[in-house]
């Protein structure tokens, strides 16, 4: 049985992604302070770009406007991309304010 992350929030692929181009500094048990670059946010997760130091199943915890701090779990990762999901959903009007933030140009926005 391996040690991973036993996670609550099922694998929603399918959910809508938002662009953004958003750093922030997550916190690693190991690591410290890890700087990360968010390319694309769902309510479930987000995937950022550049070589990652973290394995599948590793805990990071970001500061995201409108929520602060939250959990997320690296789910997959190749040589230039990581995806994490968050440790719970965002709820919907908190994540359209997030958007709001991040993504402030609306032509740059998916439709809702």
């Amino acid at each position: 049985m391996g040690a991973g992350a036993q996670l609550t929030v099922t694998d929603m692929r399918r959910a809508t992604r938002h662009p953004v181009d958003h750093k922030v500094i997550g916190e690693h048990r190991r690591l410290g302070d890890v700087h990360i670059h968010i390319i694309n946010i769902s309510a479930h997760g987000f995937m950022v770009d550049g070589p990652q130091e973290l394995t599948r199943g590793e805990r990071l915890v970001i500061r995201l406007p409108e929520v602060g701090r939250i959990e997320a779990h690296l789910i997959w990762a190749t040589e230039d991309r990581a995806g994490f999901q968050f440790e719970r959903i965002i709820r919907l009007d908190d994540f359209i304010r997030i958007i709001d933030t991040l993504q402030p140009n609306p032509r740059l926005r998916r439709k809702r």
